[in-house]
């Protein structure tokens, strides 16, 4: 796998935003913020979120919504996350977090075991793999992609791997993949001419900066699937889990919760149950062998 050290430089915090980390990080003092370790009483639940942006962006991103889930249910949601997707499959595994946003294909396999349960996902929206090229070069169809260089961000991310890997496989082309960690390393590794293409999603992309958006074409667009699960370990008990339903169902009723959902480019949330995903469990992927 290539080294990815200028996203790594670009991924570095922002001052811009420094103080809005500083409160982040006065609101989780009590606790650890990149913990991976299971809570043991359930006054706090750990949140893992699936790494497909830097830490630092996940942070911005996701702290404003799990601190109105905690308001609102009256629970205490502690973020965290892994340094990178395989190392969040491993702790998805080990049964690490409380409560957890994963891509569909994660859920397929956590769901059996160690048994994580569908709470919400996101309405009204089907996830796509997307691939992205860079501006100005000569490759304006999958089939230019023939013998290519291809980032993705991990072997198991379902929409920007899997689809797009699948997609490339139908058209007949043989590219060369390489995982970078990230969508965000994807994308900035074809602005910066390292491959010639890189998978990702839409809603990743879209909260892209806009000097490496500008620098890149959506070149295809996958078929769409049930998005991410936030899902529950078979340890929090019912009670809980409806506490944490509701308050995501009634994010999009509020202003706060509205500006929060804004930050993450979803409209809103909508219960769900496990089965919601036989559309991806009939794809039959086995990328994960999770015994």
């Amino acid at each position: 796998m290539r080294s990815i050290s200028k996203g790594d430089q670009k991924s570095a915090l922002s001052l811009t935003w420094l103080p809005f980390m500083f409160a982040l990080v006065f609101a989780f003092a009590s606790l650890p913020a990149f913990s991976a370790v299971k809570s043991q009483g359930k006054d706090v639940l750990v949140f893992g979120i699936v790494p497909q942006q830097s830490s630092a962006k996940l942070i911005r991103n996701w702290g404003p919504l799990l601190k109105e889930i905690s308001e609102y249910s009256g629970l205490t949601l502690r973020f965290a996350t892994a340094p990178n997707i395989p190392e969040f499959e491993k702790r998805l595994a080990e049964g690490k977090y409380d409560l957890a946003y994963m891509n569909p294909y994660h859920f397929t396999v956590f769901n059996e075991s160690p048994g994580y349960s569908a709470l919400v996902h996101a309405k009204n929206k089907r996830i796509k793999g997307i691939l992205v090229v860079k501006k100005g070069e000569d490759i304006e169809t999958l089939t230019d992609l023939e013998g290519k260089d291809v980032a993705f961000p991990a072997p198991a991310a379902f929409a920007a791997t899997l689809l797009t890997q699948a997609a490339l496989n139908n058209a007949g082309v043989s590219f060369t993949p390489h995982y970078v960690g990230s969508h965000d390393s994807s994308y900035l590794a074809v602005a910066d001419g390292m491959f010639d293409a890189g998978g990702g999603i839409i809603r990743t992309f879209g909260a892209s900066s806009d000097e490496t958006k500008n620098q890149l074409n959506v070149l295809h667009i996958t078929q769409g699937f049930t998005p991410h699960a936030v899902a529950a370990h078979p340890s929090i008990n019912e009670e809980t889990m409806q506490k944490i339903v509701q308050a995501f169902i009634e994010l999009s009723d509020t202003k706060k919760g509205k500006a929060a959902l804004k930050t993450l480019n979803i409209k809103g949330f909508k219960a769900a149950k496990d089965s919601d995903w036989d559309d991806v469990r009939s794809l039959n992927i086995s990328v994960i062998t999770n015994k």
